[in-house]
């Protein structure tokens, strides 16, 4: 169930390496059989109008806008939310510096 299944070797035959010749006769160059065409699709291509092009495009923008917008806010957030901590460790250090005083 788990062994590998590999594929049946190449059927193709190969050319015999030929002996070298002392004349100055050009060597035969062997023929290899066409590549496979890929079969054309049947499936229908998709033609924008006008119209359709231009709301594809407020589409792309408005979606360029709204994550613009997410990522900023949570730029935003993060920077906030830093800066409030820092303001909370600052408070902390002074407490601690005056529970050291016996204030």
């Amino acid at each position: 169930m788990f062994t590998p299944k590999y594929p049946p070797p190449d059927t193709a035959s190969t050319v015999p390496a030929s002996a070298p010749t002392t004349d100055n006769t050009p060597a035969p160059v062997p023929v290899s059989a066409p590549a496979p065409v890929a079969p054309a699709s049947n499936r229908p291509t998709v033609q924008l109008t006008p119209g359709s092009a231009l709301a594809l495009a407020a589409g792309g923008g408005a979606v360029v806008l709204v994550v613009g917008a997410v990522l900023v806010s949570m730029l935003l957030a993060v920077a906030i939310t830093g800066v409030s901590v820092a303001v909370v460790a600052v408070v902390l250090r002074l407490l601690a510096k005056d529970l050291q005083k016996g204030r």
